[in-house]
């Protein structure tokens, strides 16, 4: 299981106001724009597209984001199993979903809306019926990204074959007034995080899961009028696991004497967490997924 935490400016990530957030989503160069995202891509790769269920990489959320989304296969978004299972019981999607054959002399716009919404339906009901299996007795924060993780937590114990689960925590837009908003936001995130950590050791299921978190943008070094700061270009990348090969710093501290018109220089280019991801842990081709060929690390 991979869990990616997405720490976001504002409130919809998929709101595209800076190129940040398409070039971490697709893990494409700084000057290609790219219409799918790594983890829709690697769902592709998974025999070619053929066998992979869109519950095989899921997003707690009302929309999939561009990550999720592949050229053949998209993961699903939802907010809580329930309400997806509901949403599916509708009798007309049901019937077509009951009906659906592919046909040569089929529409492609038709086909493609039929297929979705079988898959959908089906996913639908293997989601709720695994949501049932295992209900967390550990106390999490009852703020949404508390319940967020509280679902994705629970699908995991369930012993769902779900992969990969993908949840945004939005708030880190920090250019007023930084010091409060950041101490909260984290605290909302450690929190969550630690609730989630310990019901996964406690079921036994921290050992095959490895927790990704990530933003679509840094901040810069030097605090601005407001007391917040504006958005800089490294940032941080945090990778929790029970079987992580080496444990803490990854590459060497910020050189804070040696800026780039006052921001960081990075060390490690963000798509070698990718690579060790996709080759190490979920078996995949990752020069194949990102395009390129990317030195792998030691974490796993």
């Amino acid at each position: 299981n991979v869990a990616i935490i997405n720490s976001v400016g504002y409130p919809n990530p998929n709101r595209s106001h800076f190129r940040s957030t398409d070039i971490w989503q697709s893990a494409s160069d700084e000057d290609k724009i790219v219409n799918t995202g790594w983890v829709g891509r690697y769902l592709d790769s998974t025999c070619n597209g053929a066998c992979a269920s869109p519950h095989t990489a899921v997003e707690i959320d009302d929309t999939l984001s561009l990550v999720l989304k592949g050229e053949k296969t998209k993961g699903l978004a939802f907010r809580e199993p329930k309400s997806l299972q509901l949403f599916t019981s509708n009798p007309m999607i049901r019937n077509v979903a009951a009906n659906y054959h592919p046909h040569d002399d089929e529409h492609p716009s038709a086909a493609f809306l039929n297929k979705t919404l079988a898959e959908t339906t089906q996913s639908a009901d293997y989601i709720y019926e695994h949501s049932k299996i295992y209900k967390s007795k550990r106390m999490y924060p009852q703020h949404e990204f508390g319940k967020r993780m509280k679902t994705i937590a629970e699908l995991i114990c369930s012993g769902s074959d779900t992969k990969i689960y993908y949840v945004s925590l939005p708030g880190f837009d920090t250019h007023v007034l930084q010091s409060g908003t950041h101490n909260r936001q984290l605290r909302i995130y450690s929190e969550a995080l630690k609730a989630f950590c310990d019901d996964l050791k406690e079921q036994n299921r921290f050992d095959e899961t490895m927790v990704l978190t990530f933003s679509e943008f840094g901040r810069r070094v030097e605090q601005n009028s407001g007391k917040g700061t504006d958005h800089g270009t490294a940032n941080n990348v945090y990778v929790i696991g029970g079987k992580l090969g080496k444990a803490g710093m990854l590459n060497d501290m910020a050189d804070l004497q040696n800026l780039d018109e006052g921001d960081l220089i990075y060390k490690v280019d963000f798509r070698q967490v990718y690579a060790t991801l996709l080759d190490k842990f979920l078996a995949a081709d990752s020069k194949a997924i990102l395009n390129n060929q990317f030195s792998t690390l030691n974490f796993i």
